[in-house]
C-alpha cells in the first residue's frame, strides 16, 4: 500500500468538471470498503442551499470558503483514521490551501481528459454554473491544469469508471 495511505487513509479525486470524480469515487470506495464523500454534497449541506444558489446569491468567494471548510472537515475525519474516498469539485485543487490539506492527509488522483471530451460530458448539465459556454469552459480548464498536475497520480479519465477504480486500487 502507498506510504501516504499508511499514515492517513484518504484518497482525493481531483480534476475538471465532467472527469468522473463522483462516479469513479463511488466505485473505488465500494472496492476498498471505505466511505465515499462527494465534497459538493457536503458544501450544499454546509451552505444550506445548492451550489448554484451560493454562486448566484453570495458569489464564488463565498463558495470557495464553504468548499475549504468542507474539505477541512473531511481531512479531519481522515486524520482520525476514518478511511474515505473524497470526490472534489473541479476548482478545489486549484487552491494551495486545499492542496496542502490533501497532501497532508492522503493520496491525490487527477482524472485527466481533453477539453473536448469533458465539454461533451457536461454541455447539457444545468447545475454547473461555470460551464456556460465552451470557450470559457476550455479557458478555465487550461488555467487549472498546472495545479491538477501536482496530484500524486494522473489517470486518463476517458477510460471506463470501473477501469479507473481498478487502476487506483492497483496503485495503492
Amino acid at each position: 500500500m502507498n506510504q501516504k495511505l499508511k499514515k492517513t487513509p484518504g484518497i482525493y479525486l481531483v480534476g475538471f468538471m465532467g472527469s468522473g470524480k463522483s462516479t469513479v469515487g463511488r466505485l473505488l470506495a465500494e472496492r476498498l470498503g471505505w466511505d465515499f464523500i462527494d465534497l459538493d454534497e457536503q458544501i450544499e449541506r454546509l451552505a444550506g442551499c445548492t451550489i448554484a444558489t451560493v454562486f448566484e446569491q453570495q458569489g464564488e468567494a463565498a463558495f470557495r470558503d464553504f468548499e475549504h471548510r468542507a474539505l477541512r472537515a473531511q481531512t479531519g475525519e481522515v486524520h482520525c483514521g476514518r478511511a474515505r474516498v473524497v470526490a472534489l469539485g473541479g476548482g478545489a485543487f486549484a487552491f494551495e490551501n486545499n492542496r496542502q490539506l490533501i497532501a497532508d492527509s492522503g493520496l491525490s488522483v487527477w482524472l485527466d481528459a481533453s477539453a473536448e471530451a469533458l465539454w461533451e460530458r457536461v454541455q447539457s448539465a444545468t447545475h454547473r454554473p461555470l460551464a456556460q459556454d465552451q470557450a470559457s469552459f476550455t479557458q478555465l480548464l487550461e488555467s487549472r491544469r498546472e495545479a491538477y498536475g501536482q496530484a500524486d497520480l494522473t489517470l486518463d479519465a476517458t477510460q471506463a469508471p470501473s477501469e479507473l477504480a481498478r487502476q487506483i486500487v492497483e496503485a495503492v
